[in-house]
């Protein structure tokens, strides 16, 4: 019984696997990928009966609520969507106990073709008689449009609906045989057009477009003539249905204008010819001008070919406009009148003068005429004194009188007349200035506007209100500008602000940009054009840097300083740099500078050429001092042995210790066959062939012969004369070999003694040698004793 348990349970698990997995396969949600149109309602199932338990639904990842599902029963539960408006969306059902998913779908929506037009039209402009084409075109709102095949279905009363054309994609279609598709007659009555939409997936029809033919069809294009008349614009122009009644539409505007066109609207009746006068129009300008028309409720007609016309000048509402520019008066007390008007067109025909007359302004009344001038330009100058003055302007055709006017120029010292006050001025920063002002307490009829940026060439405007604007400026130009009232036909005292600017710069221009580099810094120093008056004022600079990767760093530099010192940089690397200068009115920029850092410090490699030549320089100049001193100490005179004494040098083995070097690079001698002062003592040494001495023992070496110089010393077996003694022995009583330095005695007064004593000592002394050594500088002394 044991025995079979484990296989018996092995079993039941197995069984109970293979059950679990079919249950897991069998559970699922449908339909799968449902299309449904858009606001419409739907159902989905899911398979729960492996859930063992409750299910819940989700729709794009949040828990549907409760009430939109319900379980038909203990292994199926049903989600409905009502007016399900989504383009897209994602449905899953879950496990209540574990949140596992069972299954889902996703549900896309759809739309039917909306807002449909028909019109019922001509190939071309030339076409007679029935229009050939008929198009239709509507809105979808589809979101997979490429795969959609359309097709435009047209009935009339209660027949069935025919394809007259289709299109893939487009939600346009034209069709150019409507009359032979299935026989179909547009020439009257109601019709009704159905668009049918359709993919792989769904198909869906669009509302019935229903229109009567006369309403959609587009009848053809007027022909237009257009006449210029003085002082207007004749427009006239036919259609191909004038038999019945109908709308137009002319439009006309300047042809140098890019303002919208102005529209004139004229309804036709059946047999009426379509005229239109255009007035309101400048005299000598182009307008170019257009129309079309359209039966009742139906679309209209392509616009006419545009004409283009010149208009005629008109005489009689031609006005000239003069005004004047007064200068103060001079030495002599004359003023400068610059008069100025608004000319005639050039456009306009015909052959033009101005005749320009000045005249005394007396009480209003008397006027002197003074000789007439005549002028071809818009311009002149004419002198008057400081009485007031009357410039009268006229204009002729030919030798008619076309038109005249006149400006008051006012007497010197005239004070009563108006001025306005509180002029201001601003700028929009697109070349237009804003002025305004206020008005004077008397009573005026207008006002006039003067500017002008360099005295000779003035522009002018007339206002009715206290502010206006002025465009058309030039950039950076600073702009003086004169506001003069006008009272009745004569003018008021002008009030002037200058220097006003109709665009403000930034900052002046960079005129120099320079970079010192070093190896981890870099000074930038600029210089900024001379500023004119239309430069905003600098409030501050900023410098860009940087190596071209990375964050581009930047530092502010105040406006009254013009360098910086770049710190911090990268050796032997490439940068960029600008300087921006920064003003109120907006920011100008130099021109980027690249430089490369150096590798090492220029300071270090200048100090270290320095010190490297003066480490060369030195070395120079020893190793020449040290030439210069060994060259003279090749170049000492050998002494005169016989300006020098001499003596026997005793025998004996006094002498213990060597010298290891010499002292000159002589013969070797002894180190105490040396000439001595006066108060030298006397030294002997056992060997005088020796050549090695050392300076440390001399101190010692003659302490010991002085020692035993105090001892019996064994007498000579042979002696010299009696001078011999005396010439060896010093002022001191010890034996001396050398006579004193400081003797002034003349070299050769005892020449003869020393060589009568010297001579026995050299036959009796034969092992023994005579030592004796003579400096250079005992002759100097005794040449300057």
């Amino acid at each position: 019984m044991h025995f079979f348990l484990p296989f018996m349970l092995l079993i039941v698990t197995s069984a109970s696997s293979v059950s679990e997995g079919q249950s897991k396969k069998l559970c699922n949600v449908t339909p799968k990928d449902l299309y449904i149109q858009v606001g419409s309602d739907t159902q989905i199932l899911c398979e729960s009966f492996c859930a063992r338990g409750n299910v819940y639904w989700t729709l794009d990842n949040k828990v549907v609520d409760e009430s939109w599902s319900h379980a038909v029963n203990s292994t199926h539960s049903i989600v409905s969507l009502r007016n399900f408006t989504q383009p897209k969306a994602t449905v899953l059902c879950h496990r209540d106990d574990t949140g596992e998913v069972l299954g889902g779908t996703t549900v896309r929506t759809y739309s039917k073709p909306t807002k449909i037009g028909c019109i019922w039209h001509y190939k071309n402009s030339y076409s007679v008689g029935v229009p050939e084409l008929f198009t239709c075109d509507w809105e979808h709102s589809a979101q997979y449009p490429k795969d959609i095949n359309y097709t435009v279905l047209i009935s009339r009363l209660n027949t069935a609906p025919k394809e007259i054309c289709s299109s893939q994609q487009s939600t346009t279609c034209t069709s150019d045989d409507v009359h032979q598709s299935g026989n179909v007659t547009l020439a009257g009555g109601n019709h009704s057009v159905t668009v049918r939409a359709k993919t792989k997936y769904w198909e869906v029809y669009s509302d019935p477009y229903e229109f009567n033919t006369h309403h959609i069809l587009q009848i053809q294009s007027p022909k237009l003539n257009l006449q210029a008349i003085s002082g207007h614009l004749l427009a006239k122009w036919t259609t191909s249905v004038s038999s019945k009644k109908h709308d137009c539409q002319l439009r006309y505007n300047e042809v140098a204008e890019k303002r919208k066109p102005e529209v004139l609207n004229k309804t036709l009746e059946a047999g009426e010819k379509g005229t239109l006068t255009i007035k309101n129009i400048e005299s000598c300008t182009y307008y170019k001008v257009s129309v079309r028309c359209a039966w009742d409720k139906a679309p209209w007609s392509k616009w006419s070919r545009e004409e283009t016309v010149l208009s005629q000048l008109n005489r009689s509402d031609f006005k000239l406009r003069l005004w004047r520019k007064v200068t103060d008066p001079g030495k002599n007390g004359m003023r400068k009148v610059h008069a100025m008007w608004k000319e005639i067109p050039s456009a306009c025909q015909g052959t033009f003068t101005y005749l320009i007359q000045q005249s005394l302004d007396k009480d209003n009344g008397t006027q002197v005429d003074d000789s007439p001038t005549f002028y071809w330009n818009s311009t002149c100058t004419i002198l008057v004194n400081e009485d007031a003055h009357r410039v009268r302007l006229s204009v002729f055709d030919n030798d008619t009188l076309l038109a005249e006017d006149s400006v008051y120029v006012p007497a010197v010292g005239e004070t009563d007349l108006p001025q306005v006050a509180n002029v201001q001025t601003s700028s929009t920063g697109d070349g237009v200035i804003l002025v305004s002002w206020d008005a004077p307490s008397q009573l005026v009829s207008g006002y006039v506007i003067d500017w002008t940026h360099d005295e000779l060439h003035y522009r002018w405007k007339e206002s009715n209100s206290t502010s206006t604007t002025l465009s058309g400026l030039l950039d950076k130009k600073p702009y003086n500008v004169t506001i003069t009232p006008l009272v009745g036909d004569k003018t008021g005292l002008g009030a002037r602000v200058s220097w006003i600017c109709a665009t403000v710069t930034a900052a002046a221009n960079f005129s120099t940009v320079k970079v010192e580099v070093g190896d981890k810094s870099a000074l930038v120093s600029w210089d900024m054009e001379h500023p004119d008056v239309c430069s905003g004022v600098i409030v501050h600079y900023i410098v860009f840097y940087g190596t071209g990767q990375g964050t581009k760093l930047n530092v502010t530099v105040n406006a009254t300083t013009r360098e910086i010192l770049l710190k911090d940089l990268l050796p032997y690397t490439q940068y960029s740099m600008y300087v921006k200068a920064v003003a109120l009115t907006g920011a100008s920029e130099s021109n980027v500078r690249h430089f490369n850092t150096k590798r090492f410090d220029p300071r270090f490699i200048t100090n270290l050429c320095v010190v490297g030549s003066i480490l060369i320089v030195l070395v120079l100049l020893t190793g020449l001092c040290c030439t210069i001193q060994y060259r003279k100490f090749l170049q000492k005179p050998l002494p005169n042995p016989g300006l020098s004494s001499v003596a026997l040098w005793p025998s004996g083995g006094h002498q213990k210790g060597t010298f290891p070097f010499r002292l000159f690079n002589y013969p070797p001698e002894s180190f105490c066959a040396r000439v001595y002062t006066d108060e030298s003592q006397l030294t002997s040494t056992p060997d005088i062939n020796r050549e090695d001495y050392s300076f440390p023992a001399l101190t010692s070496k003659l302490a010991a012969h002085n020692e035993k110089a105090n001892e019996p010393e064994e007498t000579p077996t042979r002696s010299s004369s009696g001078e011999c003694p005396t010439l060896l022995l010093e002022g001191s009583g010890q034996l001396s070999p050398y006579r004193s330095q400081s003797s002034v005695e003349s070299p050769t007064q005892n020449t003869e003694k020393e060589r009568q004593c010297l001579l026995p000592v050299k036959h009796q002394q034969l092992t023994a040698s005579l030592a004796m050594y003579v400096t250079v500088d005992m002759f100097e002394q005794d040449r300057g004793k």
